[in-house]
């Protein structure tokens, strides 16, 4: 079929060409109705004969079938139900087929809500009615390995400053749907994951009394550290009544070298106003063996690991082990990078205050630029495998002219190149600004230091961008502008932007990430990531998270956006997209 589109700075695979892509309104599993919206993409347009066979006669004519818990019906369709099937569930050691009972199934069929004072129904799964080309991702729990685990009634239930109704708890059969975007007449898009919700239990593995806690974090500084760790502080505190709970000093290191810190709210109450992390943190330092030793001798049996995707790797090997010598001990993943690239989830805390302190400093390389002849603002921001950061700092900002990302590959010199591109901004405006993320470009860096170092966590050591295309724009303007004026204004905030305490936003998602991460331990989960997905907090297996990284996606619409706002070409092709 012919289509066509002006839109600048979109290609076609950007495109949704049909009126039957949708979202679910509610992305938790377990509801009997579903609300379909029209997703909000740009659209091929059809001859209006055309579009209205494809309304009128091909979409009403076409039997849709149940997707998970969303039946669509055309005019002719009467309602029906989701039938009793059998489905996936992906457990550490792959893909097992489990008979599933579906609550809202053929008549006669009832779905028995747990009963708050029943002993097993709020832990047991009743079963979740998915298609079979659908699957439920499992978390591990101690009861797994662990026989005759006691349980206990959750302490929320009595707890002051709850008032559990029957709804307040969550069980083995609420779930987060992952593909929320959906074609409705497309089977192949039906494809699902369920993660299992976040959030409070009716029955508990754990008492107040047996627990003792303890908080690590690890790798590079990241805005909100000191919030996440007050926050588990807090609420092990006031809504379990944990009283021994610990912080471990410096990273992994500090589990066999240094003394446990004790932490009360008293002394963490004002850490959330402070950058860093008051319990120190390290790069390397993974001895699993020292590290489990040290977790068994000193009795911890809840470890909270705050950390990137090299962290969240050495907590899967600390949970394998753990789960080796059989010991009640829950281990919870806290994912932490400022790049945003851990994997699965929407958006890792402390993200938002980096894009924020990040636009501070490309409004400077503005100001600069535009106050001077010629004038060109430079700004690296972080980003070592993906480009986030530059991407949203310079949607947020509207005043860069080029954003280049590590997933995008780049040329300086030549037709079509870099250099071509500053010279005609600087021809139309006098002025020109870049961001440039810290990944990006460095293939063009010709290094004389032979193979490439590595830093303390195993990553490949990179060469400075940005002082690079600093130095290669100057002689490059002075080669081909010898007698014009030219002023280039470097600024690097990256320890200016990692280092700041989080933003309010990121407060209060450190708020419920710590929350979500410490209801699903003392339920005894353990080997376990919290984190959001599409706005809920679920639970996720540490391995996932830990070899799942999210990189800038070229074929999702918001590349074209920054390609489009700013008028950028593609330099990897030299072709320009407007």
């Amino acid at each position: 079929m012919a289509a066509s589109s002006a839109i600048t700075g979109f290609s076609s695979s950007t495109i949704k060409d049909t009126e039957s892509s949708c979202v679910r309104r509610r992305c938790t599993a377990g509801r009997s109705h579903q609300l379909m919206t029209h997703q909000a993409t740009p659209r091929i347009c059809f001859s209006g004969h055309l579009r209205e066979c494809i309304s009128m006669q091909s979409l009403s004519n076409h039997r849709l079938h149940p997707i998970g818990s969303v039946t669509c019906l055309s005019a002719s369709d009467s309602p029906s139900t989701t039938q009793t099937n059998t489905s996936e569930v992906r457990t550490g050691s792959g893909l097992a087929c489990i008979p599933l009972s579906a609550p809202h199934g053929p008549a006669g069929t009832k779905y028995h809500e747990p009963s708050m004072g029943s002993s097993d129904q709020m832990d047991e799964a009743l079963g979740v009615p998915l298609p079979s080309q659908q699957a439920v991702l499992s978390v591990p729990r101690l009861r797994d390995y662990i026989d005759s685990l006691p349980q206990h009634v959750n302490p929320l239930f009595h707890s002051r400053y709850f008032h559990p109704t029957r709804k307040f708890w969550i069980s083995e059969t609420d779930m987060v749907a992952q593909n929320i975007a959906v074609d409705i007449v497309d089977p192949s898009s039906h494809k699902q994951t369920f993660f299992h919700r976040a959030g409070p239990r009716y029955h508990v593995r754990f008492t107040a009394e047996e627990v003792k806690a303890a908080i690590v974090t690890c790798g590079g500084l990241c805005p909100g550290l000191n919030s996440v760790i007050r926050e588990i502080v807090h609420a092990l505190w006031f809504q379990y009544g944990v009283r021994s709970i610990y912080g471990i000093q410096g990273g992994y290191r500090g589990f066999y070298s240094a003394e446990l810190v004790r932490l009360d709210p008293r002394l963490v109450d004002h850490w959330h106003n402070c950058g860093g992390t008051k319990l120190g943190t390290s790069r390397g330092g993974f001895d699993l063996e020292k590290i489990v030793n040290a977790i068994q001798q000193q009795g911890l049996n809840q470890v909270y690991v705050i950390g990137g995707d090299g962290t969240m790797r050495g907590a899967v090997a600390i949970y394998e082990e753990i789960r080796k010598r059989k010991l009640k001990v829950s281990v919870v993943g806290l994912p932490k990078t400022v790049d945003n690239d851990v994997g699965i989830i929407d958006r890792s805390f402390g993200f938002l205050t980096a894009v924020e302190k990040a636009r501070e400093a490309v409004n400077a390389a503005h100001v600069e630029a535009e106050s001077t002849p010629n004038g060109v603002g430079l700004v690296k921001l972080m980003g070592r495998n993906a480009g986030h950061i530059a991407l949203h700092a310079t949607l947020g900002s509207r005043d860069v002219d080029c954003c280049l990302i590590p997933e995008v590959p780049f040329f300086t010199e030549g037709s079509g190149g870099l250099f071509e591109f500053v010279e005609q901004r600087l021809a139309e405006n006098g002025h020109c600004v870049l961001v440039v993320a810290e990944g990006a470009g460095q293939d063009l860096i010709e290094s004389s230091s032979g193979p490439k170092e590595r830093d303390m966590s195993g990553n490949p050591a990179l060469q400075d961008i940005g002082l690079w295309l600093s130095k290669s724009l100057k002689e490059w303007w002075k080669n081909t502008h010898p007698k014009e004026l030219f002023a280039l204004k470097y600024i690097d905030p990256t320890y200016m932007i990692r280092a700041v305490a989080s933003n309010a936003t990121d407060t209060a998602y450190c708020t419920l990430l710590a929350h979500s991460a410490l209801h699903g331990a003392m339920a005894g989960y353990t080997g376990f990531v919290a984190g959001p997905i599409n706005g809920r907090f679920c639970y996720i297996p540490l391995e996932e998270v830990a070899r799942t990284q999210q990189l800038v996606d070229l074929n999702d619409h918001t590349w074209a956006w920054v390609k489009s706002v700013n008028n950028q070409p593609d330099f990897a092709s030299g072709e320009e997209n407007g």
